[in-house]
């Protein structure tokens, strides 16, 4: 496989939502502690996250000053030290501001995470000066805007990433969905149905076939997890 295995771990509502107000009642925080206590489980070397998710969850809407770096050319920087264990972003046009080269959090299960950018061409090239400022690695997967599997490739080839978790939203979920690369589904079910203006877990996603490879039940979570009708063995 010239791509890292890719696992997509969500919380859902019983509806199939991934994002809105029902991730906040207390009805679903049983759910979601189950979700990090598997996230903490599954073997792999990191997980990714489209920018919105990256921004809600890590980098809280700080953005650095462009204008204190020199703007680099638009190739591919890997740093010396690879720790095999990432965060890997995908930021179309460079908007997300980290204040250091790793993930900083109290959960094991992303604490240290060396961040990945994953980028299109279409970047302010000083943004990449402030990137390489901080020992981040960036890749490029597109020039206006990301190609999944060519980004997948150079996580593999680049990083030697194996095993990734994709872990939202629902546009990257969409897009690895369409792509045909996620290989498995670990679905944590939330006893509640969302509001209508809330996000699927794929946004505009097309017909596949998976194969349901283990059910549990946890007080009032459902566990899911399915295998791609192709990796069955």
């Amino acid at each position: 496989m010239d791509r890292p295995y890719i696992v997509c771990h969500m919380v859902t509502s019983i509806d199939g939502k991934v994002t809105g107000e029902f991730l906040e009642q207390p009805v679903s925080q049983d759910s979601i502690k189950l979700y990090y206590e598997i996230n903490r489980t599954l073997p792999s070397n990191g997980f990714i996250c489209g920018r919105v998710t990256m921004e809600g969850s890590f980098t809280h809407g700080w953005y650095p000053d462009l204008t204190a770096y020199a703007p680099q050319k638009t190739v591919d920087f890997i740093p010396e030290h690879r720790s095999g264990f990432y965060a890997v972003a995908f930021d179309t046009n460079g908007r997300l501001g980290w204040r250091s080269g790793c993930i900083v959090d109290e959960d094991s299960g992303y604490d240290g995470a060396q961040i990945v950018e994953v980028l299109s061409e279409n970047v302010d090239p000083r943004y990449l000066g402030y990137l390489k400022s901080q020992g981040i690695a960036y890749v490029f997967a597109g020039q206006e805007t990301i190609d999944v599997t060519v980004a997948l490739n150079k996580l593999s080839t680049l990083l030697g990433a194996e095993t990734l978790l994709l872990e939202g939203g629902s546009i990257i979920n969409g897009a690895f969905q369409r792509a045909d690369v996620i290989d498995e589904l670990s679905i944590v079910i939330a006893p509640v149905v969302a509001d209508a203006v809330d996000k699927p877990l794929f946004t505009v996603s097309t017909f596949a076939e998976f194969e349901l490879t283990d059910v549990k039940r946890v007080n009032g979570t459902v566990v899911l997890n399915y295998t791609r009708k192709s990796n069955v063995r």
